[in-house]
């Protein structure tokens, strides 16, 4: 099995038309979790309080198991599911597409909606960068601090990312690191060590 997916390498905002008067303001976000989700939702919310619809798709996982396609409003079907199905063309996972209308006076219809979301995701994934990532598990590691060198050369070295780094009186790093790679970047750090090691996730 494939640990290899391609997603957008950053968000793109503000991805703006009009159609009758409606205006939609688009967005799409490189998500790791629901909880990425729930945070870029938020912020929409606080962005366009008076809009009145923020509908979205969203797909996490290799398997394109974990999705969801969200109306917010508009009759059954005639938004989210648009934006889903452009999500599946691009062949991308592990994003978010936002659509925002602020509606003009005039319906579109349900035709007229699936078209206008259906564009809607089409123009902000033409702004976007398509890039291939890896399913990485994070892990904490807690060192002495002239262990740090070590430390930051293998995660190089295994091209891990160094997410997060604590310093007390002694170091804690959260580092991502490929899941394939995960056991070879773990058996660096024999008992001669002596390193706290915990896989997050």
């Amino acid at each position: 099995m494939t640990d290899s997916y391609r997603t957008i390498e950053k968000p793109i905002k503000d991805i703006i038309f009009k159609e009758l008067g409606s205006k939609f303001i688009n967005y799409a976000y490189p998500i790791e979790n629901e909880d990425d989700i729930k945070t870029y939702m938020e912020q929409l919310y606080e962005l366009h309080p008076d809009a009145n619809h923020h509908c979205y798709a969203y797909i996490l996982g290799i398997d394109g198991k974990n999705y969801r396609a969200n109306d917010d409003g508009e009759p059954s079907g005639s938004a989210g599911l648009p934006i889903y199905n452009q999500i599946l063309s691009a062949e991308i996972t592990n994003v978010l597409i936002v659509s925002v209308r602020y509606f003009g006076g005039t319906k579109l219809g349900i035709p007229g909606l699936v078209k206008a979301y259906k564009y809607a995701a089409q123009v902000v994934l033409e702004e976007a960068n398509i890039v291939e990532r890896f399913i990485s598990k994070r892990i904490k590691m807690i060192f002495n601090y002239d262990q740090q060198g070590i430390v930051e050369r293998n995660v190089d070295r295994m091209d891990g990312e160094i997410k997060d780094k604590n310093f007390t009186d002694k170091c804690m790093f959260t580092i991502s690191i490929r899941e394939s790679k995960l056991d070879e970047f773990i058996a660096m750090f024999d008992e001669y060590y002596q390193m706290e090691i915990k896989i997050i996730d």
